[in-house]
């Protein structure tokens, strides 16, 4: 069988048709959140469920988000030495956890693939983290940020079906009220970067209903499967949009 993912800005309603694909679908389904969020996270590490109970007993603030708005990011002087290890050391391990993380999910999907299923992805670290750990080389990328990213570019696996669900900023913003509308359209144009070098990569307008929306990506899905089923394994070399 094959992997899906959807991906697409905060308020695109990813986590809902990921969901309703399942049951929309004439085919046996999975459906793994692939994003860095815990409390949607259906599998984990052992190490990041421990991590999460502790900090989420404690008080302390989760980082729920997707890779840090590169404006934000602070770059440590070369001569503040210490800060500057410490940091690297911080986020050196972060990062190795994380990289655990997202191997333990592909294993997972991997297992699912074999067991027969059709794989659907809600977000996918790829996609996330292209901006801010593959293709931005600004100063305030740590070694842990670089090394992340180019096992994400040439070492991970990715989907053979990408859905973005799209919708402009201005609606995204109206559903959710998070952000600013400023960076919600910074999110979508890096997502639509991405049309020109997915292989398989539909868009699908957002600001539909949700029922219309699940049908439009239940449908393309089957498309893509029944075209996967008549090549008997062979990828084809044209693009879906």
């Amino acid at each position: 069988m094959f992997t899906i993912t959807l991906i697409g800005p905060d308020g695109t309603g990813k986590s809902t048709i990921s969901k309703r694909l399942q049951s929309s679908l004439p085919v046996p389904t999975k459906y793994i959140y692939m994003g860095i969020n815990l409390e949607a996270s259906n599998f984990m590490l052992p190490t990041t469920w421990l991590w999460y109970k502790i900090k989420r007993a404690s008080g302390r603030e989760l980082d729920m988000g997707g890779p840090p708005d590169p404006s934000r990011i602070q770059s440590i002087p070369n001569k503040n030495f210490l800060k500057r290890i410490a940091r690297e050391i911080k986020s050196g391990l972060r990062m190795a956890n994380l990289i655990a993380e997202e191997w333990f999910r592909q294993l997972i999907a991997w297992y699912f693939q074999v067991c027969g299923f059709v794989v659907i992805f809600d977000r996918h670290f790829y996609f996330d983290y292209y901006k801010h750990h593959i293709a931005d080389i600004n100063a305030g990328r740590t070694i842990g940020d670089r090394v992340h990213g180019l096992m994400l570019n040439h070492i991970f696996p990715r989907p053979d079906l990408v859905i973005f669900l799209d919708a402009p900023a201005e609606v995204l913003f109206s559903r959710k009220g998070e952000g600013t509308v400023e960076l919600l359209e910074q999110r979508r144009q890096e997502y639509l970067r991405f049309q020109d070098d997915v292989e398989s990569f539909i868009i699908v307008d957002t600001t539909q209903s949700m029922d219309e929306v699940a049908r439009q990506v239940t449908n393309q899905v089957m498309d893509f499967y029944l075209m996967k089923k008549s090549a008997v394994g062979s990828p084809s070399k044209s693009r879906v949009k």
